[in-house]
């Protein structure tokens, strides 16, 4: 109910901005001030992927558009978890009941980016796609900057569907995959292939996380990095009757945040469980065979909880969590790793340029469609499948053995999304300059690596070798 609530509230705020449009309201960007430019996504919680992926956004579009060109501020849920990142960019507080926040705040600005990976799909949450569809609508009705930029689009429900369908058609809509492409298509919602934007994110140098690692009782031999999640969850609901039963000690467990609670009952626990234990059976039995030093690293603060099962389960193993290490230090912990086995895309796609053989436990499309384009399909595996410990054992062995051939596919994909990814820069510059004709810009022919931002000694020497 909660939800339907949010959606049409969110509905009958977009309508009303289109009418206040119509009848003169909002400011348009004039020559001689800088763009302003809001990016809204899911940061501030210490969802590492969420923010490598905006600091990639961020550092592109300063880099295309002209540094001092441009006025960005990013939506946080907690200044405090996102103090240092996104080079400097005004930090705006997202207001939990989020319809009235996004009203007040997008017209503001000149333009919205929609930065949220999980976009377009009701897996996680719909609230969360009625954000998007909000503040993309919100800046579509003020004729203004409205990118949803390294979508992914999967299962929506009705609302959410709807709201995709009568909102973003005039968005411009980049997405990561040519599956999030044809879905919105069908939807009649005109898209772009482009990636994911955290390919470029550089974290501190390699000497930072083997200093941690050695802190942890890591003594250089071969570093199994494991990336667990709870993906049995999801997704998460809005629900006052439960929020007013946590205050008497109910829920407490399956509580998210504010009004929001994740998805529980003893099918969840079943199925989590054996999952916890598909993870460390294979780690034991793998352990036994091959000499290698576990740790586990919990990409969003929420995975903590996962990691410390597994090590528990293992009889003791390092856990490094978002919640105790920034994104800088985190990554650069992740890419100290020979074998991954990973729950979180980000986990995957943030160590890719430091060629770690890597697999995936997949809870929907993401890793599947990576996998795919990196000529590995078998390396995801289903977090649901019954044959998950026995599969993850074998995949193990896979990276081993055949870590040259994985590293291979994964230095080819590195380059192939640093390509696709300065596209993406020539589409966001172009319809910048269709909204704003008088937007000072580039002129001449550019190469492809111009429109993304420097790139570092690692990928420049990815894109010499597989370019």
């Amino acid at each position: 109910m909660m939800d339907l609530v949010l959606e049409a509230w969110m509905t009958s705020l977009i309508e009303a901005s289109k009418l206040r449009y119509v009848l003169g309201g909002g400011d348009r960007w004039k020559p001689g001030r800088p763009l302003k430019l809001l990016f809204v996504g899911y940061n501030g919680a210490r969802n590492t992927g969420s923010d490598v992926r905006v600091d990639g956004m961020v550092n592109q579009i300063r880099h295309v558009l002209g540094a001092a060109n441009v006025e960005i501020s990013v939506i946080s849920q907690d200044f405090a978890l996102t103090k240092g990142y996104f080079g400097g960019a005004k930090l705006v507080k997202l207001q939990d009941i989020f319809p009235p926040f996004l009203f007040r705040e997008v017209p503001k600005h000149d333009g919205v980016i929609a930065c949220e990976g999980s976009m377009f799909k009701s897996k996680f949450a719909d609230a969360l796609t009625v954000m998007m569809v909000g503040a993309l609508g919100i800046a579509s009705a003020y004729n203004k900057v409205s990118v949803a930029y390294g979508a992914e689009a999967g299962h929506m429900n009705l609302v959410p569907r709807w709201m995709v369908k009568r909102y973003c058609k005039d968005t411009l809509v980049v997405t990561r995959s040519e599956e999030s492409r044809a879905l919105l298509g069908s939807l009649g919602v005109p898209s772009e292939l482009g990636t994911d934007t955290a390919w470029t994110f550089e974290p501190h140098p390699p000497e930072y996380g083997e200093e941690q690692l050695r802190k942890a009782g890591w003594k250089g031999e071969p570093l199994l990095v494991l990336c667990p999640i709870n993906p049995f969850w999801w997704p998460v609901k809005a629900s006052v009757g439960k929020a007013l039963l946590r205050l008497f000690g109910a829920y407490k467990e399956s509580h998210y945040r504010s009004i929001y609670f994740h998805k529980s009952g003893p099918s969840v626990d079943a199925a989590y469980e054996r999952y916890l234990d598909a993870y460390a059976n294979a780690t034991k039995a793998f352990r036994e065979r091959r000499k290698v030093f576990p740790v586990l690293v919990a990409m969003e603060q929420l995975d903590a909880r996962a990691c410390r099962r597994i090590a528990e389960k293992l009889g003791g193993a390092p856990v490094f969590s978002s919640s105790d290490y920034d994104m800088y230090e985190l990554v650069s912990i992740a890419r100290k790793a020979d074998l991954m086995i990973s729950s979180r895309y980000h986990g995957i796609v943030t160590t890719m340029p430091a060629l770690v053989a890597s697999a995936g436990v997949t809870m929907d499309e993401r890793i599947r469609n990576l996998m795919r384009q990196r000529g590995q399909p078998q390396l995801s595996l289903e977090c649901d499948d019954p044959e998950l410990e026995s599969r993850i054992l074998a995949t193990l062995e896979d990276l081993h053995e055949g870590a040259e051939r994985v590293r291979e596919g994964i230095g080819r994909t590195v380059v192939a999304h640093l390509k696709e990814m300065a596209k993406m820069g020539v589409y966001f510059e172009d319809n910048v300059r269709k909204l704003y004709p008088e937007f000072p810009g580039r002129t001449g022919v550019h190469g492809w690596r111009e429109y993304l931002p420097p790139l570092s000694p690692r990928l420049n020497g990815l894109v010499e070798r597989y370019g």
